[in-house]
């Protein structure tokens, strides 16, 4: 069996575990609000599946995410999941020789991408607590030089949780501008930050954010981003994308209807989640070795090092798949400081977060005895 066709069967059998807890993929599985379930009926009654979405996304969906981002000035383009939104950025601000300068850890795919197209990947450490676990300016100044094509920043980071100060935002866009890089400001855990600046506000020319409706209103499954950009860099994105005939229509029916009642409905979700990590932060302080590096995340996931129980990630993870919960290695981000983590997700039901905390104590036990699996993902 090929490595695709592997890693297909371990998340098919993921998928096909009668109430599974999903834990790891810091996906929301709150229940959404009504409107949402309305929206997709209606458009779907009304037979609108028959027809392409227009090119770049519904024009009222575009104009409620630029409201959403603080930005309504900007140009927006509506993709198939923020994943096809960064393969898309990457396809066409990559240049082969140049550098692709991020962090480590960070989410790891876009490397891919620009590995692909020859670039050579610079991976900046930040798992450290001298620095707060994220990227200084300073770091990021002496990395950069004219042969820097681009700038990746997941901010909110994933998967610890930590996120920058405007005045940082600002000093990143200037050193970016400085080598006239491109800065790609992944926005996807913003939402869930006590404050969050976009990068865009100090260099629109060449600032562009990636946005999900994965993790803050729960349309995982149902493929949903955005890529918000200057007019000029969204013709360019346009001009050859994955996807030239519109994204998914009953999708973005759900997502304006989802922002249109954010107000009303996502403060709660936040504080359940908040709620979450307590009770998570909690139970870790109860069992000699682990913690919680950073606290409260500013996205809704915790890290939880592990190595100082003597307890390896994927020996935990597959301790609690034998309970029906899902949870994810620190090997999944970053090989270099993989070993030292899980990540918990906590958009999810209280019962499930709670059911997490009352297995964790016989879990770091029989994550010490257990054979560890040969493949994780």
């Amino acid at each position: 069996m090929s490595n695709a066709e592997e890693r297909n069967a371990y998340f098919d059998r993921l998928c096909n575990t009668p109430g599974l807890m999903w834990l790891g993929q810091n996906t929301n599985h709150f229940d959404p609000h009504p409107s949402l379930r309305d929206a997709i009926i209606q458009a779907f009654d009304e037979g609108e599946y028959h027809a392409y979405a227009p090119p770049l996304g519904f024009e009222t969906l575009r104009a409620l995410i630029g409201q959403d981002v603080g930005l309504p000035d900007a140009s927006v383009m509506v993709t198939d999941g923020a994943v096809e939104a960064l393969y898309n950025v990457c396809s066409h601000v990559c240049e082969a020789g140049k550098d692709f300068v991020t962090t480590n850890p960070s989410w790891s795919w876009p490397m891919q991408f620009a590995a692909r197209h020859g670039c050579k990947v610079v991976e900046l450490p930040i798992y450290d607590p001298a620095q707060q676990y994220k990227l200084t300016p300073e770091q990021l100044r002496d990395a950069v030089n004219e042969n820097t094509g681009v700038i990746y920043l997941v901010d909110p980071n994933n998967p610890l949780g930590t996120c920058h100060t405007a005045a940082e935002i600002r000093e990143f866009a200037a050193i970016a501008r400085s080598v006239g890089a491109y800065l790609i400001h992944d926005i996807t855990y913003f939402h869930f930050a006590d404050h969050h600046t976009p990068a865009y506000r100090f260099y629109p020319e060449k600032t562009i954010l990636t946005y999900s409706f994965s993790k803050w209103l729960g349309l995982a499954g149902m493929r949903l981003g955005a890529v918000i950009a200057n007019a000029g860099l969204i013709e360019r994105f346009a001009s050859a994308p994955p996807n030239n005939l519109g994204s998914n229509v009953l999708s973005q029916r759900a997502a304006i209807a989802g922002l249109r009642n954010k107000a009303q409905w996502f403060p709660e979700i936040n504080r359940r989640q908040r709620r979450n990590q307590a009770e998570v932060l909690r139970a870790a302080q109860a069992v000699p070795g682990l913690s919680i590096p950073v606290y409260p995340s500013q996205a809704n996931l915790l890290v939880m090092e592990t190595v100082d129980a003597g307890v390896t990630p994927e020996a935990l993870v597959a301790a609690y798949q034998e309970h029906g919960v899902m949870i994810r290695q620190g090997s999944y981000h970053t090989k270099r400081f993989g070993h030292r983590f899980v990540k918990i997700s906590l958009t999810v039901p209280e019962k499930w977060a709670d059911r997490f905390c009352e297995l964790l104590p016989a879990m770091v036990e029989r994550a010490r005895a257990i054979d560890v699996p040969a493949n994780q993902y």
